[in-house]
């Protein structure tokens, strides 16, 4: 006789076939819900929560989830049934896109690479560097993010990310950010093809350069023979206010990687600008013209949703909008926050901010804090992340790489009562942390449940 078939629920398909120990960790944090719609930065859940998105798929809903130009721009292209992906033919909206791209980009920014997402824009970046300048090594910041493929993930320094999967790529080094004596100590060897370097660190704690730093930075870079390469995957597309991070700066990176906001959070696509001289040093001969290529590059859907994207950005006005936004967002928090002594600073730029946590001088506080950390340390920050979205219905994260930082990065649509509404949250998140032993008793309990995951 034949079992009956288990019938399974799809978290449970997902948890069975795809990746259990996510599950289970969204399911102690008791952020395990289904969505049924999402809106600009509205989170509809099937039970009918209304959940405000502040952390944007890390960077990817600049235009908010499911803008209805943009959805609209994707209906049109397969409706028009062309060329979506011939691979023998030249490609029309790739050729806009990357004029378009590049004429906001400025400087020496003339020529476009499309891929599907940053980390593949960063390996293309490692490769074009290398052929440029003849040279074979790698410089990064200490604390950067730049992806999980193999290429990538050997400029990053922190070893959570790379234990366990072999060696990492030969001849890369690390700096600390903005640390210029040690730059150009690593610089004056002329061993390195590029320096890759976000211009704010995002998942290293929201850490905004100097624009004098910044300037100083290229100039070495220069001076040396090294390309100034920098990440905009996060910060790009209008998220700190210009269109590129960059901008306030006064800076001409060599290339820029974007990626990220430039899908509209529809279809992947990533995109490396350059300059001519850096692109002529792969493409320089016939035989060469397809020595680096990437199967879904320059497919239709992906090149129309981008222009759609660039469209709406503009359209709506939404780089001023958060370059405005965010700096209320900010003088707002550092009012609130102030009275609490675990609040050490709150900085940004735009729509990209962070609220930094440290250890407590109160003895009250720091005895459950040191033993919270003794745990499971990395685990403070998803405390506060859990109350924000249990309590107070916001989706939030800390950073990557730098987990006493909290990141608030909303859709660039974002309206005062959307960040009105997180300043209160946070604030009651925060009070309670400093004024009740629940907070910590409950924290406590979360940090041994987590210590199996």
């Amino acid at each position: 006789m034949k079992s009956k078939a288990t019938v399974l629920t799809s978290c449970e398909q997902y948890g069975r076939s795809v990746n259990p120990q996510w599950v289970r960790l969204l399911d102690v944090l008791q952020m395990n819900v289904r969505y049924s719609a999402c809106q600009g930065v509205e989170l509809i859940s099937d039970d009918g929560r209304r959940i405000l998105d502040f952390l944007s798929g890390y960077c990817v809903h600049n235009a908010g989830h499911n803008h209805p130009d943009l959805i609209q721009a994707v209906k049109d292209e397969l409706e028009r049934r062309g060329p979506g992906m011939l691979q023998s033919h030249v490609p029309e909206l790739a050729g806009e896109l990357a004029a378009a791209l590049c004429e906001r980009a400025g400087g020496r920014l003339t020529k476009a690479f499309f891929s599907s997402s940053g980390s593949e824009g960063v390996e293309a970046a490692i490769k074009f560097a290398r052929a440029h300048t003849g040279r074979d090594g790698l410089l990064a910041a200490e604390k950067a993010f730049h992806g999980l493929t193999s290429g990538s993930l050997s400029l990053m320094s922190d070893p959570f990310w790379s234990d366990g999967f072999g060696p990492m790529l030969p001849g890369v080094e690390f700096v600390t950010f903005l640390d210029l004596s040690a730059l150009e100590k690593k610089l004056r060897t002329r061993r390195f093809a590029a320096f890759l370097v976000e211009p704010i660190q995002s998942e290293g704690g929201i850490k905004v350069p100097d624009a004098e730093s910044m300037r100083q930075t290229q100039a070495l870079c220069r001076r040396y023979g090294t390309l100034f390469v920098l990440d905009e995957v996060q910060t790009g597309l209008y998220r700190t206010g210009p269109f590129l991070a960059s901008h306030h700066f006064g800076i001409e990176p060599d290339m820029v990687v974007l990626a990220k906001a430039l899908s509209g959070g529809l279809v992947p696509v990533s995109a490396l600008l350059m300059a001519d001289s850096i692109y002529d040093s792969v493409y320089n001969s016939l035989k060469r013209s397809i020595v680096h290529t990437s199967t879904f590059s320059e497919n239709s859907l992906s090149m129309r949703v981008g222009l759609a994207t660039l469209d709406v950005l503009e359209r709506e006005n939404l780089g001023p909008r958060a370059a405005e936004a965010g700096e209320v967002l900010r003088a707002r928090l550092r009012e609130a926050l102030a009275p609490y002594e675990m609040v050490k600073d709150v900085r940004g730029a735009g729509q990209l901010s962070g609220i930094e946590f440290t250890s407590p001088r109160k003895l009250s506080l720091r005895l459950p804090f040191e033993a919270f950390m003794a745990i499971h340390p990395g685990m403070f920050g998803q405390v506060v992340v859990m109350r924000m979205f249990r309590d107070h219905n916001i989706l939030v994260q800390v950073c990557g790489n730098n987990f006493m930082v909290l990141k608030a990065a909303p859709p660039l649509v974002a309206t005062d009562e959307h960040l009105d509404a997180f300043v209160h949250a946070i604030t009651s998140v925060v009070d309670l942390m400093h004024n009740s032993s629940g907070f910590w008793t409950e924290a406590l309990g979360l940090a041994r449940r987590a210590g199996g995951i």
